[in-house]
């Protein structure tokens, strides 16, 4: 696979880093391509690599009494997938799989150890990220119990949105239905209220935003809470 040495570092907790940390962080990395639906990693097993997604999105997903699941998390170009290996933890604690193809960059575990040891910036950046992370989990525990699906499809959709850097993704409503831990009927009821309401269109998984601010709206502040939490602890800007 080629080395990511000379990659511009479209994701943002790299491109973040000062310029020396950031080329020896990237010499160490391979450029991947991520496939929809692959599992990156199972709950209790060991983590063999760590990702930056740059265009490719990540799903964080618990499972529920061995049957059912739900998404906890979400991880774009803002994050990475193995951040508990900055607490010395080895195992994933979640179900990890691809919900937006596209590219990322990979290193293994124990150089990314290695790197981490060596670069202060680089563990900085981190524990923020985590912080960021956990909010979001906390976050989407509540708006999950409080809030209803039309409002929890919104924001799901508006996080993809943001990670995908498009208005128009593939979704099947089965998929949806699992990522919000609810019945395929909830979802395409949802779909249909926002449909009819012009924010967005979906024929045959093809689902379009035509109205973000409108969608916006329409979802729960539990969006809003995820976006401005990120751009409080990382900011949005890289340094010179």
């Amino acid at each position: 696979m080629p080395s990511a040495k000379h990659a511009v570092p479209a994701n943002r907790l790299l491109a973040a880093l000062p310029r020396k940390d950031r080329e020896r962080f990237l010499a160490g990395c391979e450029s991947v391509d991520l496939v929809f639906a692959d599992i990156l990693c199972e709950p209790g097993e060991r983590l063999d690599h760590v990702y930056f997604p740059l265009d490719s999105t990540i799903s964080l997903v618990t499972p529920v009494d061995g049957y059912a699941a739900l998404e906890i998390g979400m991880i774009g170009n803002e994050g990475m997938l193995g951040i508990t290996l900055t607490l010395g933890m080895d195992f994933s604690p979640l179900h990890a799989l691809v919900q937006g193809s596209g590219r990322a960059l990979r290193m293994a575990a124990a150089p990314f150890r290695r790197e981490l040891a060596a670069s202060a910036a680089l563990q900085r950046g981190l524990k923020r990220y985590l912080y960021v992370l956990m909010s979001q989990f906390a976050q989407t525990a509540g708006c999950t119990r409080f809030h209803v699906i039309e409002a929890r499809l919104a924001r799901w959709l508006l996080m993809t949105r943001d990670r995908a850097h498009s208005d128009v993704f593939h979704l099947t409503h089965e998929f949806l239905g699992h990522m919000l831990g609810v019945r395929r009927v909830g979802v395409t009821r949802a779909a249909m209220s926002l449909q009819k309401r012009r924010l967005i269109s979906y024929n045959r998984g093809d689902i379009t935003i035509l109205d973000r601010d409108g969608l916006q709206k329409a979802s729960c502040e539990c969006y809003l809470t995820d976006v401005q939490t990120y751009d409080r602890v990382l900011g949005t800007a890289p340094p010179p």
